[in-house]
């Protein structure tokens, strides 16, 4: 099912009654439903609760923002179709989604035709490398995350490892980017296995890296469910070797899915929303984080994630730049944003450049370790 959600805060009431507001359509394609549901829910739920707080704080300079959103349910085609929608029929400034890496680059093409500001909210290192001139992304790359991985294995002695990928876009790209940068850290990829996200037992292909001599460590690059599946069989299998995630399953939900039990010692790398409580009163990231994390709370009752905070460091960035550019033209719009320094979100403290448009460094990546069924600094 389609969904479209026009969110301002003027009352439907008050339409005829006094002159509307100036206005700023911002446009949204998020996978509110469907396989990527538990990523774009929260996505989804974070946006709608930022542009009402944002508009009955009296907007930005003035100017109501309203956000036109569709939900794509994680299908490639239809994000490329709801992009051209907003782009063409709904005349929005800017676009925010792109749940998936799948969803993100069928936007991005669609926003960069039309020279659109985009801000992702997936993984991939593709969707910002080589840069185009529109499209940004929040998340850390996954390119980054092997690199934080392989920089906590080093510590930990470990020089081989086996890596247990998923095909979807987002594992079988940062399969990729974990061979490309492993001999940087000393470290031999000697057992390497996929699995399609849809299967429901993994057994197979770990009990091949099990019996692979001198693997030390197993690495699981994917999102969605068949980590949770992954770890599960783990623990079923006894593999007694320090077990990796990444950051595409860092969530309460990840825990859930796979056991508590199952998930003890997992470590990946994630943001200091997972940590909020755990960081120090100097961290300048700790105001930002515990915000969000309170009003989200509050606002859903339910645990605030990562997902969500890719989401709310997008609207973030944007209108910030909204209110920096002196105008909601779509190029002065991606100006701002190349000039954005040191501003602090969920995921990280970012500072873009026309040459990068992630704008976060490795130090923005937190190596955490489930522990009793919560999430924990790694020291």
């Amino acid at each position: 099912m389609t969904i479209k959600t026009i969110l301002t805060t003027t009352a439907l009431a008050l339409a005829f009654a006094a002159p509307a507001l100036a206005e700023i359509r911002i446009g949204a394609s998020i996978s509110a439903t469907g396989p990527a549901a538990f990523l774009g829910d929260p996505e989804m739920k974070t946006l709608e609760m930022l542009v009402e707080d944002l508009n009955a704080k009296g907007g930005i300079n003035g100017e109501e923002i309203t956000l036109v959103a569709y939900d794509d349910g994680g299908d490639p085609n239809k994000a490329r179709t709801f992009a051209t929608r907003l782009i063409e029929d709904d005349e929005v400034v800017a676009i925010i989604g792109g749940t998936t890496t799948g969803t993100s680059m069928s936007i991005l093409s669609v926003a960069e035709d039309a020279e659109i500001p985009f801000i992702s909210l997936a993984g991939a290192i593709d969707i910002i490398s080589p840069v185009k001139p529109f499209t940004f992304k929040t998340p850390h790359t996954d390119r980054m995350a092997c690199q934080k991985i392989f920089e906590d294995m080093q510590k930990r002695g470990i020089t081989k490892v086996g890596m247990i990928s998923g095909t979807d876009g987002f594992g079988a790209s940062m399969q990729a980017q974990c061979k490309s940068v492993a001999p940087d850290y000393a470290i031999e990829i000697v057992a390497d296995e996929t699995y399609d996200p849809k299967d429901a037992d993994m057994t197979a292909q770990l009990t091949k890296i099990k019996n692979t001599e001198g693997v030390q460590a197993v690495l699981n690059p994917g999102f969605g469910q068949g980590p949770s599946i992954v770890t599960r069989n783990y623990k079923q299998l006894a593999i007694d070797l320090p077990f990796y995630q990444s950051h595409g399953v860092a969530s309460d939900g990840f825990i859930e899915l796979a056991g508590a039990d199952a998930a003890e010692g997992v470590r990946l790398p994630g943001t200091a929303l997972l940590v909020a409580d755990l960081l120090a009163e100097d961290d300048p990231q700790k105001p930002v984080v515990m915000a969000y994390k309170t009003m989200f709370e509050e606002k859903t009752g339910t645990p605030v994630g990562t997902f969500g905070g890719y989401a709310h460091d997008a609207f973030l960035i944007l209108t910030d730049a909204l209110g920096r550019a002196g105008s909601a033209e779509p190029a002065a719009i991606r100006d701002a944003i190349e000039a954005t320094t040191g501003l602090a979100g969920t995921t990280g403290i970012y500072s873009f450049t026309a040459e990068d448009h992630l704008g976060l460094d490795l130090s923005a990546f937190r190596m955490l370790e489930i522990k009793g069924g919560e999430w924990t600094l790694v020291e």
